[in-house]
């Protein structure tokens, strides 16, 4: 079976490549680490502006930690089939209606994720016109986290579209052994 402790999901562990998880465990860990910073800088914001010395430069932290987690876990949410699918309708079919409507589901999220990153590449590079205040840091800064995050959600997407043609996409008797176990305590 798998260890408890991994964050890597091992459910529908056929529609995905070991050689991607240890991307998952890093995405999932950078998932964490801006969560935390994000409600850190949130509290510190609070605390300064009610003592009367706000730092306006933590408006800028704590919106690149959301947007950056935003789009991280956006990602990994791809990878780990919890975020952009109609899980329902898929798992209500076997045979060829199930892998018409997984492969249209993943077709649908490739687009996504490809024009997620050609117009977030686009919106980067004009974002080095825009500067934000009060550290005159180019909004670019903010735009970066979504071409990355497209280019992760079509490689995730197009790792699941493969796995699915090659290995079907109904459910293992380990992932049903996983769903009757429940979560981890």
């Amino acid at each position: 079976m798998s260890d408890d402790r991994s964050l890597v999901l091992q459910r529908q562990r056929q529609l995905k490549w070991r050689s991607l998880d240890w991307l998952e465990a890093v995405l999932m860990t950078l998932c964490g680490l801006t969560l935390m910073c994000f409600c850190t800088s949130v509290v510190c914001d609070i605390v300064t502006r009610t003592i009367g010395r706000p730092w306006l430069w933590l408006q800028e932290v704590t919106s690149t930690f959301f947007i950056y987690g935003i789009f991280i876990g956006a990602a990994v949410a791809t990878r780990r089939n919890d975020h952009l699918f109609l899980a329902a309708i898929g798992d209500s079919l076997t045979g060829r209606p199930r892998l018409a409507i997984e492969t249209a589901i993943r077709l649908v999220v490739i687009t996504v994720g490809v024009f997620l990153t050609y117009y977030g590449y686009v919106n980067f590079l004009r974002g080095f016109s825009s500067f934000r205040m009060p550290s005159m840091t180019p909004i670019a800064s903010l735009y970066a986290a979504i071409p990355f995050s497209g280019a992760l959600i079509t490689l995730f997407a197009v790792e699941q579209l493969i796995n699915g043609w090659r290995n079907g996409f109904e459910n293992t008797k380990e992932d049903e052994e996983l769903r009757a176990e429940g979560p981890p305590p």
